[in-house]
């Protein structure tokens, strides 16, 4: 089992890393559900000896991206493998909330060698079966989701409903459905149970920043 951490500022960075997480999702202004990180902070998070994957997310809101935001995120996944990420979170949506086969596909493409998470944009989509067949289609590694609801927690059903379809469907084993939103250490290892997913995702925050002690607590329960 694993565990990624979610990160938004070096101190948390840092808590993720002493605490030993196994990866950290890396972005900043997590109040505005994580935009992409700067170069400096990608580059730090790299020399930390962490396997990283950089949040690409050029703006607060919807998941509806213009052509020049589109370009934007390629550049973004460019400047994060430059500077030695392993992956990259990414995902966009049309007006209709279906899955942008056509900006994901050209977001995959930048980002051939590196892994490729879908992030909660599928959490806002009309169909979530659709798009859950779309995105592995794509090619991606994982999906970050809550299951369509507001914590993972709640949205076990959906989550372990993913977990056998990605099971029968990318048979190679290589595709990781990944729990995410109001992980805590009390609740942890019931979703990795009740989901049969191999790895979870939090923050695990105190006072602003990911909790060291939190980040231990988690990784020895799931161990």
């Amino acid at each position: 089992m694993k565990l990624e951490v979610c990160c938004a500022d070096l101190a948390s960075l840092r808590a993720a890393v002493e605490g030993g997480a196994h990866r950290v999702e890396l972005c900043q202004a997590l109040g505005l559900d994580g935009l992409t990180p700067s170069a400096g902070m990608i580059e730090m998070a790299v020399e930390s000896r962490i396997t990283v994957h950089v949040l690409i997310r050029p703006r607060e809101g919807n998941f509806v991206y213009s052509q020049d935001e589109v370009e934007c995120m390629a550049r973004d996944i460019r400047m994060a493998r430059s500077l030695g990420a392993h992956g990259v979170v990414i995902g966009a949506l049309t007006e209709k909330g279906d899955i942008d086969l056509a900006t994901c596909q050209r977001l995959m493409d930048e980002a051939q060698g590196m892994h490729v998470t879908f992030h909660r944009a599928f959490d806002v989509c009309r169909d979530p079966l659709t798009a859950f067949e779309q995105i592995l289609s794509l090619g991606c590694d994982r999906l970050l989701t809550s299951g369509h609801e507001r914590t993972a927690e709640e949205g076990i059903p959906l989550i372990s409903q993913l977990v056998e379809i990605a099971k029968s469907t990318r048979r190679d084993g290589d595709f990781n459905v990944l729990p995410g939103s109001g992980v805590s250490v009390e609740n942890a290892a019931r979703i990795l149970k009740e989901t049969g997913a191999k790895e979870i995702h939090g923050s695990l925050r105190k006072d602003g920043h990911t909790d060291v002690g939190m980040v231990r607590s988690v990784v020895a329960t799931i161990s």
